[in-house]
């Protein structure tokens, strides 16, 4: 599947093996060419590097100031408004840097409005009706995917969520999952909507004017921002400045995105 070779931890977890592989047999030729054992570890140290420098996966510039680390970061689980706009945004920087993306129980989800907003529809899996396997589909595309959207079809246990983290954290992957969800790394709500376009009794819809809020657990305060999701071009755009101090914040963006497309 293409989305593997995506995938840093894939590929590290490969190199590992073929060390592991050449240790394995006392009488193997490759254990007496120091030369070629050299490499292999260079080759596993550069895929470290590459993984640890990775923490982060970029979002789009609009939303970057509002989220804890600027980003979304690798292995973490995140809550998510039942929008699908707002899921568009929030999918539409990590897919724009190469990472591929799936969408888990959500048949409302358009893929011409994904595209406008963003996504790259060739790096992007839909699973829209999984039925009662939703928390199988969704640990399954974890290991092979870098973003993955689900909206659960009914509550999951704890053991279930717990293993689901783990894969996560050993993947690399984020979840973006729509609701209520425990051990999010923070909530992510859309209210105060408005769409602009009518007139009095005509006219289209052309643009919505939100309110995205944040809540993370290690910030002592909800952070919020004025967008227009969309705007007049389908596309994202920010209304009020970034909020001060988000200068370190979108560093650290920029310097995930540069990361996953050096990978990808």
């Amino acid at each position: 599947m293409p989305a593997l070779a995506l995938s840093p931890v894939a590929s590290l977890d490969a190199a590992s093996g073929a060390l592991a592989e050449t240790f394995s047999d006392a009488s193997s030729p490759r254990l007496q060419t120091v030369d070629t054992v050299q490499a292999l570890q260079a080759r596993i140290n550069a895929l470290q590097r590459t993984t640890l420098d990775s923490t982060l996966k970029p979002t789009h510039e609009a939303l970057a100031d509002l989220l804890p680390d600027g980003g979304l970061k690798e292995g973490a689980a995140y809550s998510v408004s039942p929008s699908s706009a707002l899921v568009m945004a929030l999918l539409a920087g990590p897919s724009a840097a190469g990472s591929w993306c799936g969408v888990v129980g959500m048949p409302e989800f358009g893929v011409e409005a994904a595209e406008a907003m963003g996504l790259d529809l060739d790096r992007l899996v839909l699973v829209p009706h999984p039925g009662d396997q939703w928390l199988t589909v969704t640990a399954a595309i974890a290991d092979a995917l870098g973003v993955v959207v689900v909206k659960p079809g009914r509550a999951a246990g704890d053991a279930a969520v717990s293993r689901l983290a783990g894969r996560l954290r050993e993947r690399g992957s984020t979840l973006l999952v729509i609701g209520a969800w425990p051990q999010t790394e923070a909530m992510i709500s859309l209210t105060e909507s408005r769409w602009s376009g009518l007139g009095a009794g005509s006219g289209c819809l052309t643009s919505r004017e939100v309110t995205v809020t944040v809540t993370s657990r290690r910030s002592p305060r909800p952070v919020s921002g004025r967008l227009l999701l969309p705007d007049p071009e389908q596309g994202i755009r920010r209304l009020d400045p970034p909020r001060a101090g988000a200068g370190s914040s979108r560093s650290a963006a920029d310097r995930a995105r540069e990361a996953w497309r050096e990978v990808g």
